[in-house]
């Protein structure tokens, strides 16, 4: 009976505790998450939330796991002074600053998930090595949101209050070796349960759980940012690589089906200037000239000039975004490369050869340039301009007028685009980009226009609307400019930003964004509006065709104005899916099966047809879809982008 006296009964039973603790608060993170955002995040009923919950518990279990490795072997670790005070003190303290850390990643998704879209990633520190406002953009942040940091108190204090109602009393073992034994034997057992918890199951056969995993137990993929939380998302995302290499149908089928490369045959007798404008956040809601036929309620628009310019303009009302971020943006228009799962841009096969826009144009003797207001390198420009070969780079640095910055990101939108309309030009052709910055978090305009702008229903409608003023002022200098008259104007935005109407809530739609096609030169015929679905990715051959570019343009793209029509194939990525517009239906796909078939015009995958639907358009579908991502994955890392 001695022996079993040995056995740590107290200190094992206070661990179990400890652990539970963290599961508890967990769901009340989970909660909050969703009270934030459920008017992104779709429940239909108590008992549907609590089946998204219960299944969550796998991956708080993960989370927690990874997080209290350290603390539980601290814990069983048979040193004898383990129930003494100073011993459970230390305890104490690496508890609650790992787990409050950890923690703390799910309340920043309370806010941020409005915007990224996604739960919290490790690809935040691609965002966050590139920025050196990171702390003001922190306080500024919890300024504006003083209920997460509120919440993140109150509920770390009854963590902190609940731990230690129940305590280990001070104990001294009798006999060693029973207690050592007893101890191994817990350890071991543990770590089976720690492994087996963080892998997701027992089974050698099956890879351990991953983000993919949360949309088997919900109805909308939407839901499946609920199952999960941060802590977990981003642990599982250090050091990942999906860039993978693989084989689903034979390369016949590629040059057929997906047909990587384009031919156009334009004739050009005079090169047109190129100018791109990447609008900061601009989602397609914000203006009417793309929702005149969305039968949207009480619908307001907030871009007055950009919709008077859209009457002028060739338009797509049904354009989406290839990826979340603003670099994402850069690669999809510029370049022609969506970002997946992972973002190519941050991934290692970035740093290659790229056949884009820009050295199409530097091909055709154009001076090329990237503007964009922030500080020289923010948020990754700089670096991916020089792979994409822009010739020249107008930042911060060279505005050099600081007292036009905006305390926080960058330039502000107005003087910045003064500085573009008079600074370009001086060598024709020229293709310029550039990226505006004013409407964006923290949501602000410059003083002398408080007031002048409606405020709308959420904090993105008044800086939208600043932004629109920035690029009326634009072209009224613009036009007074020699090289005005032979310019094709581009616009589109990175992504979306802050969503009030619930078409915009929809999932397809959180990719919405508009396109403009722009030029006075009446030769160029962009004039109407073209209902079929575009993408950022088709701006790239679409400029190659309308600059008379006539070798191979290497895009999953398609100019969008030749009469050589090639088959449109729409793609992005939520984080953990891709998705493909082909035809009539959208496909979900996670990198191995496709998880999802909905109709084309169910863009809030309310009406999985995967199970349900079996025709020879979609078993096509399924077979383009899988072949369009074998030749992305083959093409990235091979270093054939060019």
């Amino acid at each position: 009976m001695n022996f079993f006296k040995e056995f740590r009964r107290q200190e094992v039973l206070i661990l179990f505790y400890r652990i539970f603790l963290a599961f508890v608060f967990y769901q009340f993170a989970r909660f909050l998450f969703w009270f934030f955002n459920k008017d992104l995040i779709k429940v239909d009923s108590v008992s549907d939330y609590f089946s998204l919950a219960y299944h969550g518990i796998a991956f708080d279990t993960t989370a927690i796991l990874y997080v209290n490795s350290l603390f539980i072997l601290l814990s069983l670790i048979p040193i004898i002074i383990n129930t003494k005070k100073v011993y459970q003190k230390i305890l104490f303290w690496l508890y609650f600053i790992t787990n409050g850390i950890a923690y703390s990643m799910n309340f920043g998704d309370f806010i941020y998930y409005k915007f990224s879209q996604t739960r919290l990633t490790s690809a935040a520190f691609q965002v966050a090595k590139h920025e050196t406002n990171i702390l003001k953009v922190f306080a500024v942040s919890t300024k504006e949101h003083p209920f997460v940091i509120f919440w993140f108190v109150v509920l770390m204090a009854l963590w902190v209050f609940l731990y230690k109602k129940i305590k280990v009393t001070e104990r001294k073992p009798v006999k060693l070796f029973p207690y050592f034994l007893w101890s191994v034997l817990c350890i071991c057992v543990t770590a089976v349960l720690v492994v087996g918890g963080i892998r997701g199951d027992f089974k050698h056969s099956t890879r351990p759980i991953n983000l993919v995993d949360a949309n088997k137990f919900v109805k909308t993929p939407l839901q499946g940012n609920m199952v999960l939380n941060s802590t977990f998302s981003f642990f599982r995302t250090l050091g990942t690589n999906n860039f993978k290499e693989v084989h689903f149908v034979d390369e016949k089928f590629i040059d057929e089906n997906i047909q990587p490369y384009k031919i156009y045959d334009r004739q050009m007798q005079d090169k047109p200037n190129v100018v791109i404008f990447i609008v900061e956040s601009f989602g397609r809601e914000y203006s009417g000239a793309f929702n005149k036929n969305k039968n949207i309620k009480d619908y307001v628009s907030y871009t007055p000039f950009i919709d008077s310019l859209a009457n002028e303009s060739l338009i797509f009302p049904n354009t989406f975004a290839n990826g979340r971020q603003s670099i994402h943006g850069m690669s999809s228009i510029l370049a022609g490369i969506p970002s997946l799962t992972d973002a190519f841009t941050s991934s290692p096969y970035s740093n290659q050869k790229i056949q884009s826009i820009v050295s199409v144009c530097n091909e055709m003797g154009y001076d090329t340039s990237f503007y964009h207001g922030a500080p020289n390198g923010s948020m990754g420009f700089l670096g991916f301009g020089n792979i994409l070969g822009f010739k020249h780079y107008f930042g911060k640095d060279e505005y050099n007028h600081n007292e036009d910055f905006d305390g926080m990101w960058a330039i502000w939108d107005e003087p910045f685009l003064q500085y573009f309309a008079k600074n370009v030009g001086k060598q024709q052709p020229f293709m310029a980009t550039v990226f505006t910055a004013s409407s964006h978090h923290p949501f602000k305009i410059p003083e002398k226009y408080k007031g002048k702008f409606k405020k709308g229903n959420v904090e993105m409608h008044e800086p939208i609307q600043y932004t629109d003023y920035s690029i009326k002022k634009y072209f009224e200098t613009a036009k007074k400019q020699p090289w005005y008259n032979n310019t094709i104007f581009v616009f589109t935005g990175d992504h979306p930003n802050q969503i009030y109407y619930p078409e915009y809530e929809k999932a397809m739609n959180r990719f919405a964004v508009p396109l403009i096609f722009y030029s006075p030169n009446p030769k160029f015929n962009l004039k109407g509006v073209n209902n079929e679905v575009a993408q950022q990715i088709d701006i790239y051959p679409t400029l190659a065709d309308l600059i008379g570019y006539n070798k191979k343009v290497r895009s999953w793209g398609r100019s969008l104005l030749s009469e050589k029509k090639y088959p449109s194939l729409i793609v992005n990525s939520d984080g953990t899916s891709e998705q493909f517009i082909i035809g009539n239906y959208i496909y979900r796909f996670d990198g191995k099966n496709i998880t999802g078939i909905y109709d084309k015009n169910d863009l809030g995958f309310e009406n999985n047809l995967n199970d349900k639907i079996k025709t020879p358009e979609t078993e096509k579908g399924k077979l383009i879809a899988k072949a369009w991502y074998q030749d992305y994955m083959n093409r990235v890392i091979n270093r054939k982008l060019n």
